[in-house]
């Protein structure tokens, strides 16, 4: 998996090399832990510091926001109109919604300072972070404050695959190698508990996205796939996928959600006023609470603490967050 990682890493690393702030940084002697050499970390909370240089701080005129393409972007656009619009008058700034085709394409728009503000998947958090500059801040809560999401496993409901063993000699669906939930997650769990690897036991394929895993189930492309249930459900409610279709064999423990935060150099003031947006959305009656049942508000979050067990699960996997 590492080499998955690395590789994606490395086209980030490529598609940046003009910008100069890898140049700029690493003149600078700074902790940076295993940030990219073109950040610094001296507070020791794990994300990267608003640059000391001002040159290299921007206040853009216009906001770019995007969502984590876990399913179609234009659909999202519209979901997020209402927050969108709440971010304009909070910040004073116009807000346009950038619907991202991919996790790299996500990653590489934020590390060239095309994008500012993202929600980013549970597994991209760690090479965002680390890679990107994404300072995450923000997460979806219910109404007492918890949040979280499982990664099941699952098959078409007449599979004769009824346990985790049965899986070997089939062909098992991931979404892409950033992904917690899709990947790196059920990729630790296949081989730590029940002894089974990819290309050894069994076939893996890349869907891209959850929702694609999750009909190619419902439409027996796969044999299994890994899936954020929190996405299923949501296909379950918009009636995308007959639920009688899906039966799961593997439920994991609850991971965090989608991320959301700023990329690392925005104007200090300008982050302060994002942050705000956030915690000051209300959510009656809006697209985002139709759309994410059970989830009540934006509450804060820190990525050294809420993103503890993603960063052990990399571990475990062999990830490296280097991005050359």
């Amino acid at each position: 998996m590492s080499h998955w990682i690395k590789g994606l890493c490395g086209h980030l690393g490529a598609f940046v090399i003009a910008a100069g702030l890898a140049g700029a940084a690493s003149a600078q002697e700074c902790p940076r832990g295993t940030l990219d050499k073109a950040y610094c970390d001296r507070d020791g909370d794990l994300v990267a510091d608003t640059p000391t240089d001002p040159k290299q701080v921007v206040d853009p005129s216009t906001i770019i926001f995007s969502y984590t393409p876990v399913e179609d972007p234009a659909v999202y656009g519209k979901i997020w109109d209402g927050f969108i619009k709440h971010l304009e008058k909070t910040t004073g700034k116009r807000v346009a919604f950038f619907p991202v085709q991919s996790n790299a394409a996500q990653l590489e728009a934020m590390r060239s300072s095309r994008l500012h503000v993202a929600g980013v998947n549970t597994g991209g958090n760690p090479i965002a972070v680390n890679c990107a500059g994404f300072v995450p801040f923000a997460i979806m809560a219910g109404k007492d404050g918890t949040f979280g999401y499982e990664m099941e496993i699952i098959v078409h409901a007449d599979s004769a695959i009824k346990t985790m063993a049965d899986l070997k000699g089939r062909k098992v669906a991931f979404t892409s190698p950033t992904s917690n939930s899709g990947f790196k997650a059920p990729s630790a769990i296949l081989k730590s508990e029940f002894n089974l690897e990819a290309k050894k036991d069994f076939e893996p394929a890349f869907s891209g996205k959850h929702d694609n895993s999750v009909l190619g189930v419902a439409n027996k492309d796969y044999d299994a796939a890994a899936i954020a249930n929190e996405v299923m459900k949501r296909m379950f409610d918009r009636k995308v996928v007959d639920p009688k279709k899906i039966r799961t064999i593997y439920k994991s423990e609850t991971f965090p959600t989608t991320g959301y935060g700023h990329v690392y150099n925005l104007d200090p003031k300008l982050a302060e006023k994002i942050r705000e947006a956030f915690f000051t959305f209300d959510w009656e009656d809006s697209a985002l609470k139709t759309e994410f049942k059970g989830q009540d508000k934006f509450v804060p979050i820190t990525y050294q603490k809420d993103w503890s067990v993603i960063r052990k699960i990399d571990a475990a996997s062999g990830v490296k967050y280097t991005c050359k």
